[in-house]
């Protein structure tokens, strides 16, 4: 009996953890859908912001522009942006940007490059603290849908330090977003800003939907629609005024978009690591009933048979 009160006490354990990773599961669905409101939210914009650098693209020649973030410089050091979580239970996705930035550091020490951190999140900032890797700022405690003004207040750092000279290129290491299953670190030079990244062109946006009980991506390729400025604009300023006002708008519209890929991928990947763990439960709960069940019948047939000797022997 000790053996049957131990199963049942393990497969009450194992259905409270069901129920606790089902409603983490629903949880992250619910971010994941604020996700997309948001980046839909901010799509006119990151527009509106497209169309005029286009604009003034084809009016000047950004490579013949002397603009201090269009400037390039021997790099002698460099900044890695890290976008990391703050939580765990989202399957590989910190493990998988911070080895990605880890190994980054490496081809830029065998290169002869310095550098340097500054880190979104809690666990990557963990992560090189232990290592006593040079950080140069880190932010932690961010809300989990990224908001504009984190993003500038993100920039605002990475333009102080690109500026001053202390970095001669600030990289991004940052996980794309491709399914709920699928997502991939990927590095991208911020500074200096490459003219041939301002151009426009086809962007993507996913919605979260349900198919048959199930959750789901729906991809949707939508076109920017950009027109050149009229040949005959007047500016009441200078252009490279303008552009160089505009530019470090553009920088924290590309760190937003890139913060808000990272959380729908870390989203993605804890429905998915919660959605694994609940369907694991529900097989272990299985299992142990079949072991219940036939512990509890052993237990029975034992009976059965003490009594049935006990009976004989009496008689």
């Amino acid at each position: 009996m000790a053996n049957l009160k131990a199963i049942r006490d393990r497969i009450q354990s194992v259905k409270n953890t069901k129920k606790i990773t089902e409603a983490m599961r629903l949880v992250a669905a619910a971010r994941v859908r604020r996700a997309q409101e948001q980046v839909l939210a901010t799509r006119p914009f990151a527009d509106r912001l497209a169309q005029v650098l286009y604009g003034l693209q084809a009016r000047l020649r950004f490579e013949e522009a002397n603009l201090p973030l269009l400037r390039k410089r021997e790099v002698k050091s460099v900044a890695l942006l890290v976008v990391s979580g703050d939580r765990g239970l989202c399957g590989g996705y910190n493990t998988n940007v911070i080895r990605r930035a880890e190994n980054r550091a490496k081809e830029l020490k065998a290169e002869g490059v310095d550098y340097q951190f500054v880190i979104v999140g809690r666990k990557a900032t963990q992560y090189f603290q232990r290592r006593n890797q040079p950080i140069d700022a880190t932010y932690s405690g961010l809300e989990q849908i990224p908001t504009a003004a984190e993003a500038t207040q993100i920039a605002d750092q990475l333009l102080s330090l690109f500026l001053s000279e202390e970095v001669d290129r600030v990289e991004l290491v940052y996980t794309r977003f491709l399914s709920l299953v699928s997502s991939r670190p990927v590095i991208q030079t911020l500074l200096p800003l490459d003219p041939q990244g301002l151009e426009a062109g086809d962007d993507e946006i996913f919605r979260l939907t349900t198919r048959g009980g199930k959750f789901e991506v729906e991809r949707e390729k939508v076109t920017q629609q950009v027109r050149a400025l009229a040949p005959d604009m007047i500016f009441e300023q200078d252009p490279l005024q303008i552009l160089d006002s505009l530019l470090p708008l553009y920088l924290s519209n590309q760190l937003l978009r890139a913060l808000q890929e990272s959380a729908a991928s870390e989203l993605a990947a804890r429905m998915t690591a919660m959605s694994n763990a609940s369907e694991n439960a529900g097989e272990l709960i299985n299992t142990l009933t079949l072991s219940y069940n036939k512990a509890r019948q052993a237990a029975i047939t034992q009976e059965l048979l003490e009594v049935v000797g006990g009976a004989e022997a009496l008689t």
